[in-house]
């Protein structure tokens, strides 16, 4: 630790920004470089102005908290994961969508927000991970009945009239309906099982990285 201390206050007197420990979840350090980027990427991804304050400084710490134990469990749990192919798909849907097809265009708004096309591509992949993660993990066992589905359908029928004016037959929303509870329920057990997790892990949040 005395290493450590002295190469940082001599990186400090010589002007070299030092990368600061921010949150030690379990064995696992998060680094400010971590939220930095987490930050980048949320708000490219998002479309929005990027925020860099104590504020979003922790929001980005809490999900970089969350995927530390998601990446535990799907490692120990074995589960399928996503192939690089997979996010170069979702890339180049993004490309497409965004800018056009232009790869030029998605390199100059990448610069913008200090990103780079590996950073993107690595965050598109776990962004999958995650997404199949959760359906493996969280969907056996959901079930939505069709005295469920059909309670839901009278229930919102005005408001399901007004979205969809041209056919509002239960014949033709039913699977929708289904498809949209199945996915809240599916929400609803990982976030439960999240607040456990949370649990089982020693958090610490070094403060002053947060100024």
């Amino acid at each position: 630790m005395i290493c450590v201390f002295m190469l940082g206050t001599a990186a400090a007197s010589a002007g070299i920004v030092v990368d600061r420990m921010a949150v030690i979840v379990g064995k696992h350090v998060i680094k400010l470089s971590d939220i930095d980027r987490d930050l980048r990427l949320t708000a490219f991804l998002n479309r929005e102005s990027l925020k860099i304050a104590p504020e979003t400084k922790r929001q980005a710490a809490e999900r970089l908290i969350d995927q530390e134990i998601m990446r535990q469990e799907i490692v120990t749990g074995g589960f399928r994961r996503p192939s690089e192919s997979d996010a170069a798909g979702l890339e180049a849907q993004v490309r497409q969508e965004r800018f056009g097809g232009s790869e030029m265009r998605l390199r100059e708004e990448l610069r913008r927000y200090g990103l780079t096309g590996d950073e993107l591509r690595a965050q598109l992949l776990w962004n999958l991970t995650v997404l199949n993660f959760i359906d493996q993990r969280f969907r056996e066992g959901v079930l939505v009945t069709d005295e469920e589905l059909r309670a839901y359908y009278d229930q919102h029928l005005a408001e399901l009239r007004r979205e969809y004016p041209k056919d509002s037959s239960f014949e033709t929303l039913g699977p929708k309906i289904r498809s949209s509870l199945e996915g809240q329920r599916v929400d609803q057990n990982f976030n439960n099982w999240l607040t456990q997790a949370r649990k089982r892990y020693r958090i610490e949040y070094k403060q002053e990285a947060f100024g």
